[in-house]
């Protein structure tokens, strides 16, 4: 659990009391000032924000029921690491679509969760993350890991500007841990692409040919989990892309109107109501899983 200014509850508490302060359980200023102060003495990066490395430097833990796992009756462990109240919406919606996003960036999911929780945009997230390989080829400690961002029902912006606010409060979305487009072998930040984590599309997508790799891992666990939210959320995901990809093949990601204005409920991706975005990507794999469902 990650806690910052803002954050209350026992968890606060607990670490109010390992630092020997007042336990109101409120996370104020003066809370921050000792977190960091602990931050420098331990060698760790001194943002005042308790995550995973600061707990485990206190040795205390956190005993939140955030942290437990779970498995559905197709077989997949989903990880609870919830972001602080306040980086998501509490409000519980009935949910009518699903959107696929992924990351544009590394493969550790807790990193992206924590990112989230420490950064100042508010409740901009997505239930799930599906962690993968590294781009570099060497680290795949996390390659089909999928954690749950927050509970059940709730909901985090995190489609941006399209033709229905009710998509906004009405879908859950999951974040896949890749950096998209290759350019020249590099990714958009510059990162060299280990050749094992390249993969080259027949025709180019948005203006590019080759992409980070979806790992067979990520596929299989994303199968899995749409099964499960189809389940879950009682949404048709073999409407909207699905059908799309099947008329279509790798052109089913493309920008789509029935998708910016949610006319159709089910399954999208980003890249379906934004002609701006570059997630996901239609890799072959991915297609063929898809027409499976």
């Amino acid at each position: 659990m990650i806690l910052k200014i803002g954050s209350k509850g026992s968890q606060v508490a607990l670490l109010q009391e390992f630092l020997e302060l007042p336990s109101d359980g409120i996370f104020g200023s003066a809370t921050k000032a000792a977190v960091k102060e602990f931050q420098q003495h331990n060698g760790l990066e001194s943002d005042g924000i308790v995550g995973p490395s600061t707990w485990d430097a206190m040795g205390i833990g956190t005993t939140d029921d955030s942290e437990k796992a779970y498995e559905t009756d197709n077989g997949l462990l989903i990880h609870r690491y919830f972001l602080p109240q306040g980086e998501y919406k509490d409000t519980i919606t009935k949910k009518e679509y699903v959107f696929i996003h992924h990351t544009a960036g590394w493969h550790n999911p807790y990193k992206c969760i924590d990112q989230w929780g420490s950064d100042s945009r508010g409740a901009v997230a997505t239930e799930f993350v599906l962690g993968g390989p590294s781009v570099k080829g060497n680290d795949d400690q996390y390659d089909g890991m999928m954690l749950q961002a927050f509970p059940d029902g709730y909901y985090g912006w995190h489609l941006g500007k399209n033709g229905s606010q009710h998509m906004h409060t009405h879908s859950v979305g999951i974040e896949v841990c890749n950096f998209g487009y290759v350019n020249n072998g590099k990714t958009y930040a510059g990162t060299t692409v280990h050749e094992s984590q390249l993969v080259e599309l027949e025709k180019p997508f948005r203006g590019f040919k080759q992409w980070h790799r979806y790992s067979n891992e990520q596929i299989e666990s994303l199968r899995r989990w749409l099964y499960y939210i189809a389940e879950r959320d009682t949404i048709d995901i073999r409407k909207g892309l699905v059908e799309e990809v099947k008329a279509k093949g790798a052109e089913g990601f493309e920008f789509n109107e029935n998708a910016y204005y949610g006319k159709v409920k089910g399954l999208w991706t980003h890249t379906n109501t934004r002609k701006d975005k570059f997630d996901m990507f239609p890799q072959q794999e991915l297609l063929d899983m898809l027409v499976s469902l």
